[in-house]
C-alpha cells in the first residue's frame, strides 16, 4: 500500500551518491529517469605513500550542496520527494565526537594501506579462516575494521573516549545520516545498512549482527558502532532546515551493492561490473553464502528485507584511475576524454601490457606488495600504445574477475555467467566495452541509465515508502541501451589472457 506521502503526489526520489572523488546528487522520477544532477569534486589527501584520506566535513558540505542544487535545478521542493536514498564509497572510515559532530581524524579511504600490519598480525595468529567464515572477507587493509582500530590506537585519547561512549564510528553513509538528522528531536540517527556493515570485518553476515568475538580480536568497543538495518528501511527524517521540510531517508547501500540493485540483478547468477575509479564486479548468489576458491570475497547484497542475501565480489583497485594517471602523472593526455582517440590511433597495443598495480593488486590476486609495471616495450612503442594498454588493462583485470566468478558458480552447481551488465563512467567508452566482450566471450550489456549506483539507492528508498510494489516492478524498468557481442576468436582471447597473467607475475618481487 502506498503511504500518504506518495498519495499526496511526492513521486520523485533523491539519491545522494557520495563517491571517492566527488559528491553527486541525482533526482529521479518514479520511472527511474534522471530529472536533474549536481556534482562537486573534493580534495584527495595523501599524507604518506600508500595513505589516502578525505576531510569528512568536506564530504558532508559537498553532498549537501549538490542535493540542494539538484532540487533547485529540477524545480522541485522537499515536498515533491517521496524519499532519499544514500549510496557511498565503501570501507572509508570516519570517527567523530557524538556531542559536537566533529571528526577526530580525517576519513581513512578504502584505498589506504596503513592498516596492513594489523592484518599481517591477525593472519600470523591463524585467524584468516575465522574472519572469512563469519564475514565472507579476506583479512586485508581494504576493509573498515582495521582502519577504525588504527584511529583508536593513534589518536590521543580516542580509546578512552570510545570506551566512555563519546565517539561514533561509521562508514560514509552513517556520517551523512548523522548530519542529515542531527537536531531532529536531539537524536541524530547513528545507523548503517547491512551492505556497508558487511565491509567492516566486524559483522557476522549470517545473522546481520556485530560479532563480539571479531570485535575483541580487533579491539573495537561496541559503544562506537551504528545500528544495522536492511538496505530498504526508513532510517529517519532530515532536519527541516536543510531542504525546507523533512524528507524520509528510506534507502542505504554501499555503492557496489547499490549498483547491483540498480542493474536489477535480484536473482542468483546475474552479474554486473562497475567501471569507476576502481572496478567492482558482483554476482548475486541469492540467499546462499558461497565461499570462493578463486580469490573472490563473499559480501552481503543490498537487502530489501531482513532476509540475508549475498553476492560474490571481485575488486580492481585501479580501473578508471589509470586514465587519471595518464593525464596527471605521465601527462600523455590533457583530459580523460582524449584517451579513446589516442588509443584508437593504433590498431592494438603493439605487445605492450600495462599492469596498474599502483596500490597493490586486488581480486583475484590479493597481492598487497605488487607495484605497477609496463612490459613488452620496444623501440616502436609509442605513447598511443601505452594509452591503449592502459585502457585494455581495465578489461584484462575485469576478465580475470569474471573467469574466477564463473569457476566459483560452476563449482557451486550453477552455470557460468551468461552476460555482464555494465555501468560507471568508463562504460561509455565503446573501445573498452568491445574489448571487454572480446576477452570474456559473452555479451556485455550497457543499460539506458548508467547511473545505476544512484538508481539503486533511489529504488531502495522507493520500496520503503511504497512508491514501488516490489522487485518485479523494478526489473520491468531496466532497459538495455547497447549490447557488445564478442568478435575475437576464443583462441586469441586465451592467448591475450595468458600474456596478461605473465605480466601480472612480473609485478610481484620473488
Amino acid at each position: 500500500m502506498r503511504d500518504l506521502r506518495t498519495m499526496s503526489g511526492a513521486d520523485h526520489l533523491l539519491a545522494l551518491d557520495q563517491g571517492t572523488s566527488s559528491s553527486r546528487s541525482i533526482v529521479f522520477d518514479r520511472r527511474g529517469h534522471i530529472v536533474s544532477m549536481a556534482q562537486r569534486e573534493f580534495r584527495q589527501i595523501y599524507p604518506r605513500p600508500g595513505w589516502v584520506e578525505h576531510d569528512p566535513l568536506e564530504l558532508w558540505s559537498t553532498q549537501l550542496a549538490t542535493a540542494r542544487e539538484a532540487l533547485q535545478t529540477a524545480g522541485l521542493t522537499a515536498r515533491d520527494i517521496a524519499s532519499i536514498g544514500i549510496t557511498n564509497q565503501r570501507e572509508t572510515t570516519v570517527v567523530w565526537n557524538r556531542r559536537t559532530g566533529e571528526p577526530i581524524h580525517n576519513a581513512i579511504v578504502w584505498q589506504d594501506r596503513r592498516a596492513e600490519p594489523t592484518c599481517i598480525a591477525l593472519r600470523e595468529r591463524g585467524l584468516e579462516d575465522l574472519f572469512r567464515r563469519r564475514t565472507g572477507l579476506v583479512l586485508d587493509a581494504y576493509f573498515s575494521g582495521t582502519k577504525l582500530k588504527w584511529i583508536l590506537d593513534q589518536v590521543p585519547g580516542a580509546r578512552a573516549a570510545a570506551a566512555a561512549g563519546e565517539l561514533a564510528f561509521g562508514t560514509v553513509d552513517s556520517w551523512l545520516m548523522w548530519h542529515l538528522t542531527q537536531g531532529t528531536a536531539n537524536t541524530p540517527v547513528h545507523a548503517t545498512d547491512v551492505s556497508n556493515a558487511s565491509r567492516t570485518l566486524m559483522l557476522n553476515v549470517h545473522s546481520n549482527r556485530w560479532d563480539d568475538e571479531l570485535l575483541a580480536l580487533l579491539d573495537i568497543p561496541r559503544e562506537v558502532l551504528p545500528e544495522v538495518h536492511p538496505s530498504s528501511h526508513v532510517y529517519g527524517h532530515t532536519r527541516a532546515d536543510l531542504f525546507g521540510a523533512p524528507i524520509a531517508i528510506g534507502g542505504v547501500a554501499g555503492d557496489q551493492q547499490s549498483a547491483l540493485f540498480g542493474q536489477a540483478c535480484f536473482k542468483a547468477g546475474l552479474a554486473k561490473n562497475t567501471y569507476g575509479t576502481g572496478c567492482f564486479m558482483l554476482m548475486h548468489t541469492g540467499t546462499q553464502f558461497q565461499t570462493s576458491t578463486n580469490g573472490l570475497i563473499t559480501t552481503s547484497a543490498a537487502q530489501p528485507t531482513n532476509v540475508p542475501e549475498f553476492a560474490l565480489e571481485g575488486s580492481v583497485f585501479i580501473g578508471g584511475a589509470v586514465v587519471q594517471w595518464l593525464r596527471d602523472g605521465l601527462q600523455a593526455i590533457k583530459g580523460s576524454a582524449e584517451v579513446q582517440t589516442l588509443a584508437e590511433s593504433v590498431p592494438d597495443s603493439g605487445g605492450v601490457m600495462f599492469v596498474p598495480a599502483f596500490t597493490g593488486l586486488g581480486a583475484p590476486y590479493w597481492q598487497a606488495e605488487a607495484r605497477g609495471a609496463i612490459v613488452g616495450l620496444t623501440r616502436g612503442s609509442s605513447v598511443a600504445h601505452i594509452a591503449r594498454a592502459a585502457l585494455e588493462s581495465i578489461a584484462f583485470q575485469s576478465a580475470a574477475l569474471l573467469q574466477a566468478m564463473s569457476r566459483d558458480a560452476v563449482a557451486a552447481g550453477g552455470s557460468p555467467v551468461a552476460e555482464l551488465r555494465v555501468d560507471g563512467g568508463a562504460c561509455v567508452n565503446n573501445l573498452l566495452m568491445q574489448f571487454q566482450a572480446d576477452l570474456l566471450g559473452i555479451p556485455v550489456v550497457r543499460p539506458k541509465v548508467i547511473e545505476t549506483t544512484a538508481l539503486g539507492a533511489a529504488y531502495l528508498a522507493g520500496l520503503s515508502c511504497g512508491l514501488y510494489d516490489g522487485l518485479d516492478a523494478l526489473a520491468a524498468q531496466w532497459q538495455a541501451e547497447r549490447t557488445f557481442r564478442p568478435t575475437l576468436p576464443r583462441e586469441r582471447a586465451a592467448e591475450l589472457m595468458a600474456r596478461w597473467e605473465r605480466a601480472v607475475r612480473q609485478t610481484v618481487a620473488p
